[in-house]
């Protein structure tokens, strides 16, 4: 933030008109710019198992690693992630001797997943219409 303010004193200080005219660029976009993309679905994997269980009501660990096509270690870190943004519930539970971990989509999760989801829509717009 100091250097941007630097860059603006700068700017504003000079006498050269094309510094002063990208300083009144960045103004105007900055202007318009949309609030930033929640970084925490916006990630391959984890905006994957988010969708995932936005379209069914629960997948199981071993179903969610064969649909994203990722290992163990990878989907536990990304899963937990959204867990501790309780954007998912995780389930873990024995069926025979065998555990099994289950996760759902969580009401704050599917908000977020609709306001990334309008946001992606209004950048597409906006691009579309340059």
């Amino acid at each position: 933030m100091a250097k941007q303010r630097a860059l603006w004193r700068d700017a504003e200080s000079s006498d050269r008109p094309d510094v002063r005219g990208v300083q009144s660029m960045v103004s105007r976009s900055l202007e318009r710019r949309p609030l930033a993309l929640d970084r925490l679905i916006h990630e391959r994997i984890r905006l994957g198992i988010v969708s995932a269980l936005a379209v069914n009501n629960s997948l199981s660990f071993n179903e969610l690693k064969r649909l994203l096509k990722t290992t163990d270690g990878n989907l536990s870190v990304h899963a937990r992630k959204l867990e501790e943004a309780q954007y998912i519930s995780c389930t873990k539970y024995f069926h025979g001797r065998l555990p099994k971990t289950e996760y759902r989509l969580a009401g704050v999760g599917r908000r977020a997943l609709e306001r990334y989801l309008d946001h992606m829509e209004a950048l597409i717009r906006a691009t579309r219409n340059r």
